[in-house]
């Protein structure tokens, strides 16, 4: 991981201009993914938006050589889903979709879980718990708090509801790059790990399974699947730490809309 880079008021401004831009794009996919859509027609629905209506970079594509502007994990793959004209979305499913977009040199990065059609109890209570494990990360973000406090506040919430937090993936300092340090654990102990300190920016990303927390690889090179097969879901933002709490740079519409704030 590379060294943490703390930002400047200046360029948090250009960062939360690039998170309320990267909301646009899942203020738009909401009225487009359903049952039948295909998995490459969201990248290629989210490409055309983001260079053509916002006038903005999806970072992802090229990154790492990966060839496309997002990824799609459906069911039990945990990360890095490539899109695919013959995936089709089916009642029943659940899909993260991870998206990055930089603007005017900053990048903003987050993914949103999707519940196509009519999806069990038991997924809709997993997509509901790595949700509200994602936001008790969130709250534990301010000066003077560690990472270890954001990672315990998320497995903690979790491994109550009987589910695992991968450990292999985590969150990631971002700013002028997609990956910068520090590396955001999704598990770990109160008090232990870098200090938080105003003008850090980095992703709170918690993957988390219904079983087991060991994961396989495909053999396509990205795609990251439960090794029991059973579910896992993903929620991220990307945060800012404030002068005296955190500053939800990427939060979206909806989310508003149910109580949730810019700041804590």
């Amino acid at each position: 991981m590379k060294d943490i880079v703390i930002k400047t008021p200046e360029e948090i401004a250009k960062m939360r201009h690039s998170g309320a831009l990267l909301a646009k794009v899942f203020a738009m996919l909401d009225g487009a993914i359903r049952e039948g859509i295909s998995t490459m027609e969201i990248n290629d629905l989210t490409e055309a938006f983001i260079v053509e209506q916002l006038k903005s970079r999806p970072a992802s594509k090229g990154q790492y050589d990966f060839p496309y502007v997002l990824n799609t994990s459906i069911d039990d793959v945990i990360c890095h889903g490539m899109p695919s004209a013959s995936k089709i979305l089916r009642s029943g499913m659940i899909v993260n979709v991870d998206i990055t977009l930089e603007n005017d040199g900053f990048i903003a990065d987050s993914s949103k879980m999707y519940c196509i059609g009519q999806i069990t109890p038991v997924a809709k209570r997993l997509v509901n718990n790595v949700y509200e494990s994602m936001w008790e990360g969130i709250r534990a973000v301010k000066p003077g708090a560690t990472l270890g406090d954001i990672g315990h506040a998320i497995q903690h919430h979790a491994e109550q509801a009987g589910y695992s937090v991968v450990r292999e993936y985590c969150g990631h300092g971002i700013g002028r790059e997609m990956h910068e340090g520090p590396a955001v654990l999704h598990f770990g102990q109160p008090g232990t790990g870098t200090v938080l300190q105003e003008g850090m920016v980095f992703t709170i990303e918690p993957m988390i399974n219904q079983g087991d927390h060991r994961i396989k690889q495909k053999k396509d090179g990205w795609t990251v699947v439960t090794r029991d097969k059973k579910l896992s879901a993903q929620w991220e933002h990307t945060v800012a730490v404030t002068a005296d709490g955190v500053e939800i740079l990427t939060l979206r519409e909806e989310e508003r809309q149910a109580g949730y704030k810019e700041h804590y």
